[in-house]
Formats: structure tokens, C-alpha cells, sequence
């Protein structure tokens, strides 16, 4: 599988390739935002690794594009700030994960592994398998990993988002906390915080929202967690 890695210090972009090469991952690299850009639009990237502040185009900024041009490629920010907020930020911009520097390898490449391994679950699953839920203006097919409206319209998810929608909406009216939905959703092992589910859920709602003209899908149960009634 081909990995892009892209940060301006060539001394973590080398790194992190040998550490790649190890795992026999194919490893592509970039070493400013309008490199990376220009990689995950001409080659099959499976999974890119995005450092925030590169020259030319912003790590953030090139989430966004990738995410606004329907790009599904699975997303890890990697960054020196570590407050919450710019955390936020590069979820909220379409990220999948976030890593803070200075970071441990093997981390990042059990990170890389796991959403790797989210991703191909959608795509190896057996037709004979398939599941289809619909729920309010939604159509969501597992197989596929595909949701629409019922006026065929599409909504692009992230494979987080993606499970975090099908986990509630094959449980209707059953209160998810935040906590539960990272048991279930992640369950590798990795640590996040309520406030990344938070994140991904709000994402995912304003994603639903624009595509079906402000429906509130996703309900918050205050002091509780989320939900999607039957």
C-alpha cells in the first residue's frame, strides 16, 4: 500500500519512511503542502501523513481540498501543537487522526496500520454480506460504504464517520456515550479523547445537515451521549 508522507523537515519525512519501508509500505514523499496536493491527486495514495505548518499550502488546507474534492484517503495530522483547539482544527478540517511531535515511530505506524485496517474492512466485506439502513432522509449501505439521501444525493465520509453513523443507526433509539462510541468505533487501542468523538460527530452532522437541507439526524441526549431515532 502507498503511503504519502509530506513535512518540510526532511529528517522526519526520512524517518518515517524507513519505518514504512519496514512494514512493506510503498512510501511517497513531499516536503511542502503543494507537493502533497499534487501527490494525492496524480498517484493511488492509501493513506497520507500531513504535517500542519509546511510551505506553500498549510497541512489543514490540504485536508480540506482532499475532503472537498470527495476524497475518502485516510488522514493523519502531525503536529508540534498540542493544545486541544488545533487538535479541533485538523479533525474539524476532515482528518482522521491527529499525532503530536515529537512523536514515537512505531506510534505513528500503528495509527497508520489501524485505519488502514478500518478502511479495508468496507472493501474486502463479502456482497453476500451487504447491509442497507435507512433511517430519516438517509439511505446507509455498509457494503458499499456508501450513504445517500432518498433524492440520490451522496454525503462523502470519513471511515470514522462512516462507523460512527452505522453504529447509531443500527442501534435506533439506543444512547451512545462518547465514551461507548470510541469502544466501539476505534477499538485499537489508541488514545482518544471524548472531545475527538465530539469532533467527528459534529463533522458527520454537518455533513447530513448540508446534504439534506438542515436535518438533525444525529440528537444529542445532554449529559448522556448521542443517539438516532427509529
Amino acid at each position: 500500500m502507498r503511503i504519502l508522507v509530506a513535512d518540510d523537515d526532511q529528517e522526519i519525512v526520512d524517518l518515517l519512511s524507513i519505518y514504512l519501508r519496514n512494514e512493506d509500505f510503498e512510501v511517497v514523499k513531499a516536503y511542502d503542502g503543494e507537493e502533497a496536493w499534487e501527490a494525492l491527486q496524480k498517484e493511488p495514495i492509501d493513506l497520507a501523513i500531513l504535517d500542519v505548518m509546511m510551505p506553500k499550502i498549510e497541512g489543514i488546507e490540504v485536508v480540506e481540498r482532499a475532503r472537498n474534492a470527495g476524497m475518502n484517503t485516510p488522514i493523519i495530522i502531525a503536529s508540534a501543537k498540542t493544545a486541544d483547539h488545533d487538535k479541533i482544527e485538523g479533525l474539524i478540517s476532515g482528518a482522521d487522526d491527529y499525532v503530536t511531535k515529537p512523536f514515537n515511530p512505531l506510534e505513528v505506524i500503528a495509527r497508520v496500520k489501524s485505519l488502514l485496517r478500518r478502511q479495508s474492512q468496507y472493501s474486502e466485506e463479502p456482497v453476500a454480506q451487504a447491509n442497507e439502513i435507512e433511517v430519516g432522509p438517509l439511505i446507509i449501505r455498509k457494503d458499499s460504504h456508501e450513504v445517500k439521501t432518498f433524492n440520490d444525493k451522496s454525503i462523502q465520509l470519513t471511515a470514522l464517520e462512516f462507523e460512527i453513523l452505522y453504529l447509531l443507526a443500527s442501534h435506533p433509539n439506543q444512547v451512545f456515550s462518547a465514551e461507548e462510541i470510541f469502544e466501539q468505533v476505534w477499538n485499537d487501542g489508541s488514545n482518544v479523547s471524548a472531545k475527538t468523538v465530539m469532533v467527528h460527530v459534529s463533522h458527520l452532522r454537518d455533513k447530513i445537515a448540508k446534504a439534506t437541507g438542515g436535518e438533525k439526524v444525529v440528537q444529542t441526549v445532554w449529559g448522556v451521549g448521542y443517539k438516532i431515532e427509529a
